[in-house]
């Protein structure tokens, strides 16, 4: 037992970082979220980035001089002909990520691609092309698999604490206007495309790609945007495993009775806790873990703490494994070839929507083939 308790007590959950922490970033935005999560994160791992770009050239100089980047670039192709930048991280809207992420590929750079990959199954494809005919590592800023209760959760499973997988669900009951972000308020695809996108993506990280999804979206009476801001996703695995999110952004009631909880069950074992960013928003709570598994202890909750949050520690996760991709000449496990399949959920999702079907992912798949 005791060897047990040493090994549940490291559930391997924190970032992992690359040797040479040396390797130059550049990073293309400077919006909220690279001023919150991208630069903070990187400042705390020790990484290096020397330079920064924005149209809104004003902000991009308020970055620099706020967290010590020496350069400031005129346009992006100053920055791609930059020697010194061998990671350009994309923190732009998915409109126009594809044409970027094809410009720094062509210049040689390897890419930390923005979530959602594109607006469309073909143009996110076209990113995975552009790395593949360039030769140059590609990855996606999927960061909610470094948080750490989804990475401390997924140590458990590989584990075999849980034995066979059943039931994975991510139930948010939050209140967030998407109305305070400008981009957002015309945008028809709203929250599985911004939101929910995180949750299918770190089920599909603990549980492995699904056959199909069946979904359904809702508005809010009064609501200033124009897309859904409720959500129901079922998810159907291969063999007896069962998904399911559903998530509101609608919340009447104080915060006191938001919550934000996660639930992974198998036939030894369940997790379960929440998700602390999504408390006290925006500035957020450690997230909470505890676990029972029949394989350690018949009948006892083993409730581990956790250090860290997903914003901002989790970004170091995914530029992270971006660098430890280059430095060992591999994939990076948050590859633009393996995000595919998340889009596929994503559009899958709003197909089932429309049609009111399920739809399997080899269906979105299919569409990169006319």
């Amino acid at each position: 037992m005791s060897a047990l308790m040493n090994e549940w007590l490291d559930l391997d959950y924190r970032p992992a970082l690359p040797r040479n922490k040396e390797i130059g970033i550049a990073i293309i935005g400077a919006g909220e979220i690279v001023e919150a999560c991208h630069l903070p994160a990187y400042e705390m791992g020790g990484l290096r980035v020397v330079g920064i770009f924005d149209l809104n050239r004003e902000r991009a100089e308020q970055l620099a001089a706020k967290f010590g980047i020496a350069k400031v670039y005129r346009e992006i192709d100053e920055l791609l002909s930059d020697a010194e930048v061998r990671i350009v991280d994309l923190a732009v809207p998915a409109k126009v990520q594809p044409g970027i992420a094809e410009r720094a590929a062509a210049a040689g750079k390897h890419i930390l691609c923005q979530k959602p990959l594109a607006e469309s199954y073909e143009e996110a494809v076209r990113i995975a092309d552009a790395c593949a005919k360039y030769g140059i590592k590609g990855a996606v800023n999927q960061q909610m698999r470094w948080s750490p209760s989804i990475r401390a959760s997924h140590t458990i499973i590989q584990r075999g604490w849980l034995g066979e997988l059943l039931q994975a669900t991510i139930q948010v009951n939050v209140k967030q206007d998407f109305a305070n972000w400008g981009w957002l308020r015309e945008m028809p695809t709203l929250e599985f495309m911004y939101h929910s996108i995180h949750y299918m993506d770190a089920i599909r990280f603990l549980f492995g790609t699904p056959e199909y999804v069946y979904a359904d979206g809702a508005r809010f009476p009064g609501q200033q945007t124009v897309g859904e801001t409720r959500t129901l996703l079922h998810v159907k695995f291969p063999g007896e495993a069962r998904g399911l999110i559903h998530d509101n952004h609608n919340h009447i009631a104080g915060e006191d009775d938001w919550f934000a909880t996660y639930r992974f069950e198998g036939t030894e074992g369940i997790i379960k806790g929440t998700n602390g960013s999504l408390y006290n928003y925006p500035v957020g709570r450690e997230d909470t873990l505890s676990f029972h598994s029949r394989a350690i202890h018949e009948d006892y909750w083993f409730q581990p703490r956790l250090h860290g949050k997903w914003f901002p520690h989790a970004f170091m996760g995914t530029m992270g494994e971006l660098m430890r991709a280059v430095e060992e000449d591999r994939e990076p496990e948050n590859s633009v070839a393996d995000n595919l399949k998340t889009m596929q959920m994503v559009f899958g999702a709003y197909l089932s929507m429309k049609e009111n079907r399920p739809v399997t992912l080899a269906e979105i798949a299919a569409q990169k083939l006319k």
